[in-house]
């Protein structure tokens, strides 16, 4: 009976699965902790809706362009922002949950709806490549 799997191929697949690991940790800690400064852009059909610091306590309701009764919640609490509710049917933007960090959005495509979080002095790089 012929051996298929070798001890290079074991020693392969961990070193894969460790790259990967690594990879996903240093991507995770490439966003930048929101300083005081950063702000929330909500965007509606592409063009600014409203814009917040992250430090306000504000919940306030997006009308979707061009579509009766279509609407999403969008709640800034302590440092953190999230789709609270939306009248589009798959909530994806509902279930995606709360983001904090610069560079981090949440979309919301039925109903058109961008919401980001921007640092104009965070100074920071979003992502860097070699």
């Amino acid at each position: 009976m012929k051996k298929y799997i070798r001890k290079a191929d074991i020693i392969l697949f961990f070193l894969l699965v460790a790259c990967g690991l690594a990879a996903t940790v240093v991507l995770s800690m490439s966003h930048t902790e929101a300083g005081r400064s950063a702000r929330v852009v909500i965007e509606s059909n592409g063009s600014e809706f409203a814009e917040y610091s992250l430090y306000d306590d504000v919940s306030l309701t997006v009308p979707a362009p061009k579509q009766n009764e279509n609407y999403n919640v969008v709640e800034i609490s302590k440092g953190k922002v999230r789709v609270t509710e939306a009248s589009c049917k798959n909530q994806v933007c509902v279930k995606h949950g709360s983001i904090s960090r610069t560079g981090e959005t949440i979309v919301c495509l039925p109903n058109r709806l961008v919401v980001r979080i921007e640092d104009p002095e965070g100074g920071g790089y979003d992502t860097v490549t070699s």
